[in-house]
């Protein structure tokens, strides 16, 4: 079970993407248009994940560019839910009765992996998974 939490977690940290609402002013005259800043609150980009718990067991999360995510453990046992940025952390929200649980995530390295740590402390290894 805290297997399943822990993964559900990392994939809400990678499937939080959330669209910005584009403003409807219009200027006066035309302007050249600046590369957009990320939003504060953008979380991990949509993609899979390898998950690696402090134990060493391994699992995936997929977050998917509608919110959703999905955590398959080690054995195949698969969680489903929702996945939003929140305060600067990735938090996931899994269907059913468990409880979601936020992350706050540590700047990636130059092959993406980054440390993700849960509100209760435990900390797991998030790795992009090469397509």
């Amino acid at each position: 079970m805290k297997k399943i939490v822990l993964l559900a977690a990392l994939s809400m940290l990678a499937a939080c993407s959330q669209k910005t609402e584009e403003k409807k002013e219009t200027p006066a005259e035309p302007v050249a248009e600046a590369a957009p800043a990320p939003a504060a609150d953008s979380g991990t980009a949509p993609g899979t994940y390898d998950v690696k718990m402090a134990d060493g067991t391994m699992g995936t999360t997929t977050i998917n560019a509608d919110g959703t995510y999905v955590d398959t453990d080690a054995k195949g046992k698969q969680v489903k839910g929702l996945f939003a940025a929140h305060d600067g952390k990735d938090c996931f929200d899994p269907e059913g009765d468990e409880m979601g649980m936020c992350w706050a995530v540590s700047k990636p390295a130059a092959d993406g992996s980054f440390t993700a740590t849960a509100d209760d402390g435990t900390v797991v290894t998030v790795t992009p998974k090469k397509q």
